[in-house]
């Protein structure tokens, strides 16, 4: 997963099955199979308008997901 800002975030060891929900934590927490923690100490997303954009392990577009003045996503 990449934001805007180009910080990346592996999923190491997870593996993210069709029609299934996982939220992406900036923080410091134990992975569950719904919840995954970048342990990061600093905020990664912006606030006022940012863009996730999830890629398989092949670089492949999968999702994305846009909040503020970015909303339309990009590919």
């Amino acid at each position: 997963m990449k934001d805007e800002d180009g910080r990346t975030y592996t999923f190491d060891d997870y593996r993210l099955r069709g029609r299934v929900t996982v939220r992406i934590h900036t923080g410091v927490g134990r992975d569950t199979r719904t919840d995954l923690y970048q342990d990061r100490r600093h905020y990664v997303w912006d606030n006022h308008s940012d863009t996730a954009t999830l890629r398989n392990d092949r670089g492949r577009f999968v999702d994305d997901e846009s909040w503020g003045r970015h909303r339309g996503g990009h590919r």
